[in-house]
C-alpha cells in the first residue's frame, strides 16, 4: 500500500531546528559560539530557502540545526519554505522553532508532513529521515487531519487505471465511510437508468468495467454541503480519441473525486458541524461499439437535452446528472471540483485552481482562507454572455462548443444549468497534478482547493 506519514512525532527529546530569515541571518550566526560560526561561514549558510546548516557537537552528533527562509519576496514566489530544506537536514527528529507567524508556523509544519509522503505500491520508496515533533501552539490534531485527507488524494491519483477503476473507487470511498461512520450508497451498471442517470451511463457504458454513482452522506445536523468530484477514472476520448501523448496523464481524470474524499475526511476527522454529502460519478471513457457517438443527443436526469459534438468533453456529462441529484437536495452549498479542461491550465497553469463562484461572500471566505492556509485559487467569470455558446439549437446543451474560446468558462456554465434550486453553487476547474517536485509537492497526484475550501468553510456555513 501507498505510504504516508501523516503525523507528528511523539517524543520529548528533539534537536532545535531554527528558521532563519535571509535578512537576519548574519545577526543570528553572530550569537553562535566561534566554533559554529566557523563551520557556518564554510557551508556556506545565508539563511536562503531551501539552505540548510547542520551543526554538530564534539561527539559528532547533530546539537543544532537550521533551515533557511530567504527574503520577503522570495517567500512571496512560492509556498512552505521550510520543506524545500528537508531533504538536506539529516536523519532525526526535530523541533521548529523562529519568529513566525501563527499561520506561517501552521503552514510549514504542514509542509514538513506533506514532504514527508511517500508513494511506495509498486516500487519501494525511501523513508522519510528527518521527523518533526508538533511545534508549540499549533492544533497538531487539525495539521495531521488535513495531512492525512491531502495523502489520501495522492494515493489514489497516484495509482494507475488497472488499479483506479470505478470499481477501486468504491472500494476507497467505502473504506473511507467505514472509518467514519458514513452511510453510502452506490448505483452500477444499467441501475443507472432504472434511477435516472443516464448520462452517467452512457459515458460509461462502453469499459468493462460498469459505470457508477457513488452517494456518501455523513453527519445528522448543521448546515448542508454537498461536494460532487469528477471520477473518470481513465480518459481515452472515446470515439474522438485523444492522441498518445494527450493521453498520458489521464489516470489523473479522476483527480476531483480523490480531492472530494480527501476533503470529506479532513471534515469528518475534525467532526465539523454540518451535514456533508458526496456523489462521484465513477466511469471509464472507453472505446467499444457501445460507446456514445458524436451528434448523439443525450437526455440528461435534469431533462435538458445534450447533443455530443465530441465525446472527450465527458466529464461535464456525468457531472451534470450527479448535479442534478445534488441540486434536488437543495442543500446550503454544493462545491463541483474536476479535471475538467485544458483550457484551465493554459488561463492559469498547473499551481492555480481556479474556480467559479457568483456569491460574493463565499468569495471573500474562500480568497481569506487560501491566502492563509497557502492553498492559491483564482476566481474565474460564470460569464453570461458566453451562456450562448453552449446552445446548439438541435438540442439545450451542447457539450463541445466549437470555436476553442473560453472553454473553461463554456464548461462551467454548462454545470450551472443543472444546479437551479441550490443558490450557493462553486465550481472548482483544477488540474489535480504537480508537474515537477517543488517543496511538500513531489512530483505526481496533488490535492488543489481543498484546504482553502477547508479554511473557508466556517465563514462560507456560518459554522
Amino acid at each position: 500500500m501507498p505510504l504516508t506519514q501523516s503525523t507528528f512525532t511523539r517524543t520529548d527529546t528533539a534537536i532545535p531546528l531554527i528558521v532563519v530569515p535571509e535578512d537576519t541571518c548574519a545577526d543570528w550566526l553572530a550569537s553562535l559560539d566561534a566554533p559554529a560560526q566557523a563551520w557556518a561561514e564554510t557551508t556556506g549558510f545565508a539563511g536562503k530557502i531551501g539552505q540548510a546548516l547542520v551543526i554538530p557537537d564534539m561527539d559528532g552528533a547533530v546539537q543544532l540545526a537550521a533551515v533557511g527562509y530567504g527574503s520577503a519576496t522570495d517567500r512571496a514566489r512560492g509556498r512552505f519554505h521550510v520543506a524545500a530544506a528537508v531533504p538536506k537536514v539529516p536523519a532525526g527528529t526535530y523541533d521548529l522553532r523562529g519568529d513566525l507567524s501563527a499561520s506561517a508556523l501552521e503552514a510549514e509544519a504542514l509542509g514538513w508532513l506533506l514532504a514527508s509522503y511517500r508513494f511506495d505500491r509498486y516500487c519501494a520508496q525511501n523513508p522519510a529521515r528527518a521527523l518533526l515533533i508538533a511545534p508549540e501552539g499549533v492544533d497538531s490534531t487539525r495539521i495531521e487531519a488535513i495531512a492525512a485527507g491531502e495523502a489520501l488524494t495522492r494515493d489514489l491519483i497516484n495509482t494507475p487505471a488497472s488499479d483506479m477503476g470505478p470499481p477501486d473507487l468504491e472500494a476507497a470511498a467505502r473504506q473511507l465511510a467505514e472509518d467514519f461512520g458514513a452511510d453510502m450508497t452506490v448505483t452500477v451498471g444499467d441501475d443507472l437508468l432504472t434511477d435516472n442517470f443516464p448520462m452517467i451511463h452512457a459515458v460509461g457504458r462502453a469499459a468493462d468495467r460498469a459505470p457508477r454513482l457513488i452517494d456518501m452522506a455523513w453527519g445528522t445536523a448543521g448546515p448542508k454541503l454537498t461536494l460532487v468530484g469528477k471520477g473518470v477514472c481513465f480518459d481515452t476520448g472515446g470515439l474522438n480519441l485523444k492522441p498518445g501523448a494527450s493521453m498520458g496523464l489521464m489516470k489523473k481524470d479522476m483527480g476531483g473525486a480523490a480531492a472530494v474524499l480527501g476533503l470529506a475526511r479532513m471534515i469528518m476527522a475534525l467532526e465539523l458541524p454540518l451535514q456533508l454529502r458526496v456523489l462521484i460519478p465513477a466511469v471509464e471513457n472507453s472505446v467499444a461499439g457501445n460507446a456514445f457517438r458524436p451528434q448523439d443527443i443525450l437526455t440528461s436526469r435534469k431533462g435538458l437535452t445534450v447533443e455530443i459534438n465530441n465525446t472527450d468533453a465527458e466529464g461535464r456529462l456525468v457531472l451534470a446528472d450527479a448535479l442534478a441529484l445534488a441540486d434536488e437536495g437543495k442543500p446550503d452549498l454544493i462545491v463541483s471540483m474536476a479535471t475538467l479542461t485544458g483550457a484551465a491550465r493554459v488561463a492559469v497553469g498547473p499551481d492555480l485552481a481556479p474556480y467559479y463562484v457568483d456569491d460574493l461572500s463565499l468569495v471573500t471566505a474562500l480568497e481569506q482562507a487560501a491566502e492563509a492556509v497557502s492553498d492559491p485559487v483564482w476566481r474565474m467569470p460564470f460569464h453570461a454572455p458566453y451562456e450562448a455558446l453552449i446552445e446548439p439549437g438541435i438540442a439545450d446543451l451542447d457539450n463541445a462548443p466549437k470555436g476553442g474560446f473560453a472553454g473553461s468558462i463554456t464548461a462551467a456554465l454548462f454545470l450551472r444549468r443543472f444546479v437551479t434550486e441550490t443558490p450557493r453553487y462553486m465550481h472548482f476547474d483544477i488540474y489535480g497534478w504537480q508537474p515537477s517536485e517543488a517543496p511538500a509537492r513531489p512530483k505526481g497526484g496533488v490535492g488543489q482547493g481543498t484546504r482553502a475550501l477547508l479554511a473557508a468553510l466556517p465563514a462560507a456555513l456560518k459554522l
